[in-house]
């Protein structure tokens, strides 16, 4: 093996060369790493005191142009998450008032190692007081992207504003032409180079949400997220799907309460307190009358192919059910592609008849699950996923 492909088993440790320019860089940074920094939900900023002793925190952040010809900022507020001293007391802006000079650093680790990458961006910090020029802006660009600080009172927090941005990054099926396959030996860049380098944020990105604000949803991004749907696979082509779309108040809540019905009685079946189904009932209820746009994906059997057997007329309907969640997923990645987000409730599979009844579908269209679509209320609890390794039951 060369020395070259010995070095690959430091691949989260990248030499002079792996960095784009051989260094920093001005502003803007690649293309894949605007995208990363654009997409990350936390980055963690490093600053000093007087006498250089470090620290770094987990800090929530957006890019904006500054105002006056301050040319891109990057920005954080001091928000209202528990501190135990006030804003002008907490280390980072004691740090940033002694030594202005910071960074930020964003990652992305995978326990795939040929995925690792990150953006290092070094900046000026100043610290921006309400009615300071640029302090309305930074909160306006926070608020878009953290769903959380639109309910936040903000007006009198402090913001920390980057200016002067140079930026570094790295990634490991980019950077010095090398990297790493998931057997771990080396490949060259241009065999794996991908198409879409930003595709495993978006990915990561979407999340179930269950909890929605009252802004409405353009027809537009629904009817794209359908037509998204239409390209996930399917079998013969023949897309065995359809889909209903409730806007409507009034249908909204005939449909919950239809299903509710079902529902209650099964979760009494599992020998469930009262109590606990009156709150799952309440809650459940929530989820469909509350969210401004609702999509019920469905079965459409009648363009399947039909066989004189059993096993493969059975085999053709798995194949159908299979294909519809392929669907169902591509449309809630449009959808967060788009800035919108979604749910995913199974209600309608135990009672699709009720549901079938209640939208007046035609005969033969079986609903099979109920995708709430709307701005998220609340950043939704995300759940550990399994590393790769576990999840691969034989590579022979």
């Amino acid at each position: 093996m060369s020395d070259r492909g010995m070095d690959v088993a430091r691949v989260g440790a990248p030499t002079h060369a792996d960095l784009n320019g051989g260094g920093r860089r001005a502003w803007p940074p690649p293309p894949w790493a605007s995208v990363m920094l654009g997409t990350a939900r936390v980055g963690h900023l490093a600053t000093a005191d007087g006498r250089g002793t470090p620290s770094v925190v987990p800090v929530c952040f957006a890019s904006l142009d500054g105002p006056g010809g301050m040319g891109p900022t990057i920005v954080s507020v001091m928000d209202e998450k528990p501190k135990s001293v006030g804003d002008r007391e907490t280390r980072r802006v004691r740090n940033i008032v002694a030594r202005p000079e910071v960074a930020l650093v964003v990652d992305d680790y995978d326990e795939v190692w040929y995925r690792l990458a990150w953006v290092l961006v070094r900046g000026s910090a100043a610290i921006v007081g309400p009615g300071d020029a640029g302090h309305g802006e930074a909160l306006a660009a926070l608020r878009a992207k953290y769903a959380q600080y639109r309910d936040m009172e903000l007006g009198t927090r402090l913001v920390i504003r980057l200016t002067g941005l140079s930026t570094s990054s790295w990634r490991a099926h980019g950077g010095d032409g090398e990297t790493v396959a998931p057997d771990g030996s080396a490949e060259t860049a241009g065999s794996v180079e991908p198409r879409y380098p930003e595709s495993m944020a978006l990915i990561r990105g979407r999340r179930s949400v269950r909890g929605f604000t009252a802004e409405p949803v353009p027809p537009g991004v629904i009817r794209a997220a359908i037509e998204a749907a239409g390209w996930a696979p399917s079998p013969h082509g023949r897309q065995p799907w359809r889909f209903a779309v409730v806007e409507s108040a009034e249908i909204k809540r005939a449909l919950a309460d239809a299903m509710a019905s079902t529902w209650e009685e099964q979760l009494s079946f599992d020998g469930q307190a009262a109590e606990v189904i009156a709150t799952r009932l309440r809650k459940s209820r929530e989820r469909v009358v509350g969210a401004p746009v609702l999509v019920v994906p469905c079965l459409f059997p009648g363009v399947l192919d039909v066989y004189p057997d059993v096993d493969r007329q059975d085999a053709e309907r798995i194949m159908a059910i299979q294909s519809l969640g392929a669907a169902i997923q591509t449309m809630q990645l449009q959808l967060y592609a788009a800035g919108w987000d979604s749910g995913w409730m199974c209600a309608p599979l135990f009672c699709p008849d009720i549901v079938r009844e209640t939208l007046g579908l035609a005969p033969g269209t079986i609903p099979q699950a109920l995708i709430p679509i709307g701005r998220a209320a609340r950043e939704p609890v995300r759940r550990e996923r399994i590393p790769p390794g576990d999840l691969i039951a034989a590579w022979l």
